[in-house]
């Protein structure tokens, strides 16, 4: 090469250096600082909390929007590509909500689409992680229909391979929908809200004063709708637990889960159970009790089971465990509410959680202490 390519080839590596920065540097210092005194973390410090260090590959970083009436979106809003959790491939997109809000523009939807396409081809789990306003206004139907393209490829993947969302902001009208359609959604208290119309909406269209807490919070999805499957204290939490819900998932539906060897023999035996489960039919007892003592038992002392839909439906237990190092899926019934008896919010949520591990290759293992349907005619 002669003096004058090196020189421009030295330039360009300059260009691209400079277009690199500017895009790790998200919306801007400003924007940066205003999200971390919400209590949030930026969508790359969320990535890199998840996946294993070292392990992410971005894809479409200088992606741009057809429209660029509104000048350039850093990465075009969301951080996509894959890494590796516990050595284990997964594919990821984190919505940056410090560019444009973390709006959906076409290709931002591209971006996404692409990243469920591989997931679904190379047969790994998808982690979605979502703080958006919605849909990117100044991109009208070419937004709208991002949206139905992540739509069908979320109804492409169901059953496929595991699909687990984590609301980490707001995530109104389209963007909630989204969600819905994955196996597992988790929410952080505080900072997580989902609603089809957020309280403004609801107060202009029906005169009704309602919060964003009380709409749409972690606690309200998770205790009244029974549509998101854990509410955590903080995000560092919620993507400690996404880790290890994995470890009891396979990475597609053509693999067993994986063996985990937690040092316990399956000929132990327990003399406790027998204080566990009461004399007398009508006194109640907490079944976790039980599942503490029959499934594999931990030598670090955290719980030897992984609890889904805790303040949902609590008369029914769904959770993970294992037995002899394999992972098991658990029914149970709850003796402590309403007597383990079942009702409709109990069947869904049971039902729905035995589709998953029968799409997954994972046994269930179905705890029986239940006196029958719950009369009445809120059932009927």
């Amino acid at each position: 090469m002669t003096a004058e390519q090196i020189d421009a080839k030295k330039k360009q590596l300059a260009q691209l250096a400079e277009r690199r920065k500017a895009v790790l540097a998200m919306g801007g210092a400003e924007r940066v600082e205003a999200q971390k005194k919400r209590g949030k973390m930026t969508a790359r410090e969320r990535v890199d909390a998840i996946l294993d260090p070292g392990t992410f590959r971005e894809i479409g970083m200088f992606a741009r929007n057809r429209n660029n009436s509104y000048g350039d979106v850093p990465a075009d809003g969301v951080i996509a590509g894959y890494g590796k959790i516990d050595g284990r491939k997964i594919f990821i997109f984190s919505q940056d909500f410090t560019a444009m809000g973390g709006t959906l523009s076409e290709t931002q939807a591209d971006k996404i689409c692409h990243v469920l396409d591989a997931a679904i081809k190379v047969g790994c789990p998808v982690i979605g992680l979502n703080d958006s306003g919605g849909a990117r206004i100044q991109d009208g139907v070419d937004a709208l229909s991002g949206y139905g393209r992540i739509f069908y490829r979320n109804t492409l993947a169901s059953g496929v391979v595991p699909q687990i969302c984590a609301i980490v902001g707001p995530t109104a009208g389209g963007a909630v929908y989204s969600p819905a359609l994955t196996d597992f959604i988790f929410m952080v208290k505080g900072i997580s809200f989902a609603y089809i119309t957020g309280p403004r909406v609801v107060e202009a269209a029906m005169g009704e004063k309602v919060t964003d807490e009380d709409l749409g919070g972690a606690t309200a999805a998770q205790r009244k709708a029974g549509v998101v499957c854990r509410s955590e204290e903080n995000e560092a939490e919620c993507y400690q637990n996404i880790r290890e819900l994995l470890s009891y998932l396979p990475s597609s539906n053509r693999e067993k889960p994986p063996r985990v060897d937690w040092g316990d023999t399956p000929d132990r035996n327990d003399p406790t159970l027998f204080d566990v489960v009461p004399d007398s039919p009508n006194r109640p007892y907490n079944m976790f009790r039980i599942i503490e003592r029959v499934f594999d038992q931990r030598k670090d002392g955290k719980k030897n089971y992984f609890e889904l839909f805790p303040l949902f439906a609590t008369n029914i237990i769904t959770c993970f465990a294992r037995l002899n190092g394999w992972s098991v899926g658990i029914i149970a019934n709850q003796p402590n509410s309403k007597a383990g008896s079942l009702d409709i919010d109990a069947s869904d949520k049971a039902s729905r959680f035995i589709r998953f591990c029968d799409a997954f290759n994972i046994p269930v293992v179905n705890l029986v202490d239940v006196p029958g349907y719950l009369p009445g005619t809120a059932q009927e």
